[in-house]
């Protein structure tokens, strides 16, 4: 079971890696259009709509990334206090209240509004050039399937803590920085133990 969750992990890890590089493409297509208007007093007619798409799918694709490495927010302070046991308990109760119902609901109304927008071969209004939005309106129900991925695995990850007793472990690319002061804290407190 540990290899399924894993390997979800991995699939979060890949896309939400790729669509990072969305930030070039962003990063790109502004300064185009910083120096194109200010510099040439040619502005584009394309820069704010590939900016908030592009913006908007690095956003979204991000999510299940995100949830992959417990990058979400929530009330620390109290969770952290608690044992493995309560916490899989709370974050149950969260995934079945609210996560399930919402990453549900963005798949279905998120998939009409994308066939709808696909139908009626819909164009930006926002500029000259129009160019089409029913692509960037894909991204809303492909981002909360793999979103809904992901908060499968770490429900089932729940289950697996109230049978065993702790989280099985997960993939990690980042660390918290809180985790890496107590690992230095440490090796400094064993350099001084063994100078003295």
């Amino acid at each position: 079971m540990n290899t399924l969750l894993l390997s979800i992990d991995r699939v979060s890890s890949f896309v939400g890696k790729a669509f990072a590089w969305l930030i070039v493409g962003l990063t790109g297509a502004i300064c185009y259009e910083v120096f194109a208007r200010y510099l040439f007093r040619a502005p584009t007619s394309w820069a704010f709509d590939v900016s908030y798409m592009l913006y908007g799918t690095l956003f979204m694709m991000a999510g299940a990334y995100t949830l992959c490495r417990n990058g979400h927010v929530r009330a620390d302070f109290a969770y952290r206090l608690l044992r493995p046991r309560q916490q899989a308990a709370i974050d149950l109760a969260l995934y079945f209240l609210f996560f399930l119902p919402a990453m549900i609901g963005l798949i279905v109304f998120g998939w009409d509004f994308f066939l709808q927008s696909y139908h009626q071969r819909e164009a930006s209004s926002v500029s000259p050039t129009g160019p089409y939005v029913w692509p960037f309106k894909f991204v809303i129900p492909a981002a909360a399937a793999l979103v809904l991925l992901q908060g499968i695995a770490e429900i089932i990850r729940c289950f697996i803590c109230f049978r065993e007793g702790d989280f099985p472990p997960k993939a990690h690319d980042v660390r918290e920085m809180e985790e890496i002061v107590m690992e230095l804290a440490k090796a400094k407190q064993a350099r001084e133990e063994a100078a003295s």
